[in-house]
Parts: C-alpha cells; sequence; structure tokens
C-alpha cells in the first residue's frame, strides 16, 4: 500500500486554468524488469506513447523546482503546467529513457537512491540494473533535475531521529558532492511519510518532498507533501490522457484516511520487532 496510496491568484498562471496538476512517478522503463519492480514497469514502446500523449496534451513541461518556486511564492507557474519524475535511479534512465524525453524536449525529475547507485553504497533495494553516481551529471545535462530518494530506501516513517536523520543528510551530501550544487527536493520511498518526516525534511534542507498518494497535485498542494500518480506497467494510454484532461484520480491536498494511519502504525510496530524494512 502506498503512503494515502502556497499561493494563487496569478495572471495567466495555473489558476486561470484548471487547478490540477499531473506529476507522473515512473520507475524503470524497460521490457524485461526484475520481478519485483515488473508491476511498476513500462516497456519502452509503450512509455514512448506516454509521452506522445503528454507533448499531445499541450500542457507545459516543468521540474520540481517551478512547481517548489511557485508554492513558496517566488514565482508563476505557466496555464496546464505537467510533470515527470522518476525514482530510484535504474540504468535506463541516463540512457534510452533520457533520450526519449530531451527527443521531446521534455524536462524531468529524478530522484535518486544513493546507496543504490555509489560505489560499495548498500541500500534496501532489491537486486536490479541501476546507473552509478559517475553518470549523474550527464543526467543534468540531458534536462533533468537531480533530487534525493534517501540512502536505503527505507520506510522513513518507521526510522529513528538519528536514522531518518542519516538518510536525508547523507543521501543529500553525496548527490551534492557529485554534482557540485546544491540539491533541493525530495522524494519519499514509497511515499510513506508522516509529519515528523516532513519536519525532519525540512530541517534537512530540503525544500520540497514528493509522495506518491495516486492523486493529481494542485497549485494549493503541500510543499513537502505533494501527490504524484505513480504509474504502473497495467496503465495505458487512455488513463494518461485521463489524468491529464484532470479525471481518474482525486486532488490533492487531503487529509490521510483512517486505512493509510492504521497502515502506518502497523508498520512502525513491526519496524520495532525487524528493524528498517525496504519501502516497497
Amino acid at each position: 500500500m502506498n503512503e494515502g496510496a502556497g499561493t494563487g491568484g496569478a495572471r495567466g498562471g495555473v489558476r486561470a486554468a484548471a487547478g490540477h496538476i499531473p506529476v507522473f512517478l515512473y520507475h524503470a522503463v524497460m521490457d524485461d524488469p526484475p520481478s519485483w519492480i515488473a508491476e511498476f514497469t513500462v516497456p519502452p514502446r509503450e512509455f514512448a506513447a506516454h509521452l506522445d500523449a503528454i507533448v499531445d496534451s499541450g500542457r507545459t513541461p516543468v521540474t520540481i523546482s517551478v512547481l517548489a518556486d511557485h508554492l513558496a511564492g517566488r514565482a508563476v507557474l505557466p496555464a496546464r503546467p505537467v510533470l515527470l519524475t522518476f525514482d530510484d535511479g535504474f540504468a535506463d534512465l541516463p540512457g534510452p529513457t533520457a533520450e526519449a524525453l530531451a527527443g521531446r524536449g521534455l524536462p524531468a525529475t529524478a530522484y535518486l537512491t544513493t546507496g543504490a547507485i555509489a560505489p560499495g553504497g548498500r541500500s534496501l533495494l532489491p537486486p536490479a540494473p541501476m546507473m552509478a553516481l559517475d553518470t549523474v551529471t550527464e543526467l543534468e545535462r540531458s534536462g533533468m533535475e537531480i533530487g534525493s530518494h534517501t540512502v536505503t530506501h527505507a520506510q522513513l516513517d518507521t526510522l529513528s531521529a538519528k536514522g531518518l536523520a542519516r538518510e536525508l543528510r547523507d543521501s543529500k551530501a553525496v548527490l551534492e558532492d557529485a554534482l557540485g550544487h546544491p540539491v533541493r527536493h525530495l522524494a519519499y520511498p514509497h511515499g510513506y511519510n508522516s509529519a515528523r518526516v516532513r519536519a525532519s525534511s525540512a530541517r534537512a534542507g530540503y525544500e520540497t518532498a514528493t509522495a506518491v498518494r495516486h492523486a493529481l497535485s494542485s497549485d494549493r498542494d503541500e510543499r513537502y507533501r505533494i501527490a504524484r500518480l505513480i504509474v504502473r506497467r497495467s496503465h495505458t494510454v487512455a488513463d494518461v490522457q485521463a489524468w491529464l484532461a484532470g479525471g481518474g484520480a482525486r486532488i490533492a491536498p487531503y487529509r490521510d484516511g483512517p486505512r493509510t494511519v492504521a497502515w502506518r502504525w502497523y508498520r512502525r510496530g513491526r519496524a520495532v520487532v525487524r528493524g528498517p524494512e525496504f519501502a516497497g
């Protein structure tokens, strides 16, 4: 179960259109993924069709920094924005996936799990073909903004204060060393977060954090719980088109439901017994 499974009134900005903002969450783009990530993997041909639908929608593609600047009151969003985000850092990302995006002039934001991509690093992600940390600058040159996806991909809302701070701080430092500039944005592994996690993310120096929620974001969304639409292998181009049109999902912000809260408490209790667990 995924977790949850600003200013406005700007001239010519998002309030001139419908207030919904599709923020797509992709993982791997490949034909033959490992079984554990297969549900969240899109074949390259289907991915290309998704991108073509986004281009044809007439929406303006932006990175998370553009949305962050709007939510912080520093800038105006273009009318009808759309965001593409990628989690973890699979091997396709700096290669064919980045090429497919660049070929259509689509910027994106990549949230990287540093323990899975750094030499000698360790994470809770099961085995899979991953990109290398030394290709992160290549991603930036292709038009992708880089954000943190923690070190180990643990369930952040079950960690101790020290463990949580380490996940947030160390992943940020590794990426900043590789890029030579600040890393402003975070994605919670599997969307798992809480009020404590959100406050810790702000203290660690992140300006935004994305969750999952499988909902449309909006120009009033929460900076440290931006809603995303998780794209599964079973989703079709028609699903993508519906989200682009503002249908097929609820619109954030909204309060967590009882099931989400109960699931969070269950996982916290289990972590006391088992220790940190993979968020997936």
